[in-house]
């Protein structure tokens, strides 16, 4: 995992906002060129990650749901993918960069006492389903469609159960994680994809192997 020692002294003196961020992020947008991400800006189409069927939720999941049903509604007029210009690049990687600077990670064992329960970091700690969260949350305010925007449930590099956030494009999936500043195309981040949350309805669908841990325990 990235560590950046800066945002946890930070988010232990002040215990950092997830409004205060978003209003720091709407602040960026507006200054932002495309150009900024010309460099890093995808030159070939990387291909989408197949769905394979109907997968079940994490209970973690549902309950954050019926917390905050209207972050799980699909709305089927948005676009299933969205247009990767290199503006939108550029607001992925800075929304990338800048909640893995802000929010601390932390198991929910060790945050909330329970083994795995999601919501937004507003204290400005949260386990890798509450930073996807917000990240998402920051990508609509900046305009893209939540529908794109799908958390997935994948198994790490080190073998436990992760979460990120897949970003449907018409150039292939790519992934922002806290445990790397970059965006990376969803075959180079070097993880088993298990299942994703659905486009079409309240609902996950499978992405490979079903015998995956029920629930992400790690940061």
């Amino acid at each position: 995992m990235l560590t950046h020692p800066s945002s946890r002294n930070a988010a232990r003196r002040i215990g950092v906002g997830a409004w205060g961020i978003a209003f720091a992020i709407t602040v960026f947008f507006s200054s932002l060129a495309p150009a900024v991400a010309e460099s890093s800006f995808p030159a070939t189409h990387t291909g989408p990650l197949q769905a394979l069927g109907r997968a079940a939720p994490t209970w973690a999941w549902v309950r954050f749901c019926q917390k905050h049903p209207q972050e799980c509604r699909i709305n089927r007029t948005q676009p299933e993918r969205i247009a990767l210009t290199p503006r939108a690049w550029a607001i992925l990687q800075q929304v990338n960069e800048h909640v893995n600077a802000t929010i601390l990670a932390v198991t929910d064992q060790d945050h909330w006492g329970v083994v795995d329960r999601w919501d937004y970091p507003d204290d400005g700690l949260g386990d890798c389903e509450d930073i996807q969260l917000l990240k998402r949350k920051l990508l609509i305010r900046a305009g893209l469609p939540q529908r794109a925007l799908r958390i997935a449930a994948v198994i790490d590099d080190q073998g436990q159960g992760h979460a990120v956030l897949m970003v449907l494009t018409d150039r292939g999936d790519f992934i922002l994680d806290n445990k790397r500043d970059a965006v990376l195309p969803w075959r180079q981040t070097g993880y088993t994809y298990i299942k994703r949350e659905s486009t079409n309805a309240r609902a996950w669908v499978a992405l490979g192997d079903q015998g995956a841990p029920a629930f992400t325990a790690n940061r």
